[in-house]
Parts: C-alpha cells; structure tokens; sequence
C-alpha cells in the first residue's frame, strides 16, 4: 500500500530530517524512521531525495553506520532570539501532555527552535530548559489559588539557570520565616504556583516562592546532579508528598453544572451515573476527610454527600453551625 502526502507534507518531513541529522549526528534509518513517524523505507526515499537535492549527506557502512551530514553544513533558520528559543523549548514541556496526538509536529517544532540558534548557545539551552517544569497539576488537587505575582521569581530563575546556590528568608506554614540554604535542582510550575525543587544538606526539598520573603543569589555552584530529568524528581516529590494524605473515597450526588469543578480538585473518579434530571452520581476520591470537606462545601446546594456516614455528618455538622451563626 503505497500512501501519498501533499507537497507541503513531505517538505517538512525532510527539513526535520536534515534537523534531526544535523542536531544529533549520526543516526540509521530505523532511529529516523521511529523519531519521523514513517517507515524505513519512506526515510530511505528521503534521503535520496535531499542528495539529489544537494544536501551533502552521506551513509556509513557497519554495524554502527547510519546517515550523517557533511562536517560544518548547516541550515539557515533566523529570526529567533536565544531567550526566545528558550521560552519555546521551556512550552514543549507543558504541550507534550496537553496536546495528544500532536507530538510529531511538537518534535519537528523543537528541533526547529534548537537548531535556529547559534551553536553557541545550543547546549546551554537545551540544558536551561531541562530545569523549568511547567505542569497543570500541584501536589495535590486542592483548589486552585490566583498566581502570585511574585518578584522574587526572576532572582531564584537566574539562580537555577546559572547552577548557583541560593540562600532563602522562607515561610513555611504559620511560623516564622527563617533563613536557609540550599542547592536549587529546578523550577517547576502548577497549577498557579511556582515551586523550587531543591536539597538542603543532601536531604529533598520543595519550596513554593510564595512564600519567600528574601532570595540571595551566592556565588558558590549548586550541588545538581548531571542529566537529572525534572519530571520525574517532580512526580516522585508530588507522591511523596499526596502519600501524606489519606485516601477517603466518597458518593457524591452534584449538580451536572458543578461537576467539573468537583472532578478538577478531586484525586480520583472511579464511577459516574445519572441521578436524576440534572444531577449526576460520582463515586470519587478525595485526599482525607478535611479535603473532601473543603471541596463540596464549596459546592454550596450543588452537592449532596450520600456516604460515608461520617463525612456527610461533617458537612451537616458545618452547615448547622453555619444557620446558627447567622439565624
């Protein structure tokens, strides 16, 4: 089966070829034909298409050969800033999860950024961009709160992308703020709230920058370690941290025009049904009684608790207090 594309298809398949070679270096057909989405075959075809084209690139025979372009050719892509490239690279993060099914032009996009700087600053922003996380979940679904505004933001970025250490005025929950230092692995943005990802004397640390009160940048290099994947420190911080709080998994009658703020800050919808004209049945989890509280009380007359016992008693508990103060 033989399957034709459009012109202006096939074109960008082959400028993301000449990318992929001229970022990566040597690469066999099977590499570029699993990072291109295509067949062998097609990639083959490609190749013989950019060398008739002038494209000086050639094959390596062997066990370790593959397609590669003449040392020192490079393409022509202009117009973009380094700061600019990287504010692109630093958006992929976010748009790899958000955007199914559109991954390839996400690819060929990013190779496009990188290879539009000068081969200078390359390395230096694919690097800075492995260290901003841009994530729509926080550590916990809690409901959302206004981003803050906040100016000590750029003094902690410089920091992380410079690799030095940062002595912190910071305020965790009600007490006092106090100084420490520590050793910045990345930023990490969810849901509203920019998070530093840190260690403080070898040990995990996460520092939301609300609620720094005073940021110094030290002259000392931070203690990161090389080819860390921030993604994965985030998640495996984010379960650590949700582990803290008990599962309580609640039936919960709401208002179809509610649901969707219910379901956003909850954990987990294990079941849905109709109940009724305009409402809906969830069978769904919550991070402990006092989040599972929090949220439906929100909800106002939009959500009814069915079970369990003792988190319906808590909301007519509330609710009588409420009537109460204001009777």
């Amino acid at each position: 089966m033989y399957l034709w594309h459009p012109p202006d298809v096939r074109a960008d398949r082959l400028l993301s070829l000449v990318l992929l070679l001229q970022h990566r270096g040597r690469m066999s057909a099977t590499e570029l034909a699993r990072e291109l989405e295509v067949s062998p075959r097609t990639v083959l075809r490609d190749i013989e298409a950019l060398s008739t084209a002038g494209v000086p690139v050639y094959a390596e025979r062997g066990r370790h050969g593959g397609f590669a372009l003449l040392p020192g050719y490079t393409t022509d892509l202009t117009g973009l800033t380094s700061e600019e490239a990287l504010a692109l690279v630093v958006a992929g993060s976010r748009a790899k999860a958000s955007a199914p099914g559109m991954a390839p032009a996400l690819a060929s996009a990013m190779r496009k950024v990188v290879a539009a700087l000068p081969e200078r600053h390359r390395d230096s922003t694919t690097e800075a961009a492995g260290r901003i996380l841009v994530r729509p979940d926080g550590m916990i679904q809690r409901p959302a709160e206004a981003p803050d505004e906040c100016a000590l933001l750029g003094v902690v970025r410089r920091a992380v992308f410079a690799g030095r250490r940062l002595r912190i005025r910071y305020a965790a929950g009600d007490g006092e703020p106090g100084w420490r230092t520590v050793d910045p692995v990345g930023l990490v943005s969810a849901r509203g709230q920019w998070y530093l990802l840190a260690t403080r004397d070898g040990a995990d640390r996460t520092y939301r920058v609300s609620r720094m009160r005073e940021v110094e940048e030290l002259a000392e290099p931070a203690d990161r370690p090389p080819g860390l994947d921030l993604e994965r420190v985030w998640e495996e911080r984010r379960a650590r941290f949700s582990a803290g709080f008990p599962d309580l998994t609640a039936v919960v009658r709401v208002r179809d025009t509610a649901r969707a703020r219910l379901v956003a800050r909850a954990r987990q919808v294990h079941t849905e049904r109709p109940d009724g004209p305009g409402w809906l049945r969830l069978e769904i989890d919550f991070g402990g009684l006092d989040h599972a509280l929090a949220l439906i009380w929100a909800l106002g007359p939009d959500a009814e608790v069915v079970g369990p016992q003792p988190l319906r008693a808590a909301v007519a508990e509330r609710a009588a207090a409420t009537a109460a103060r204001y009777g």
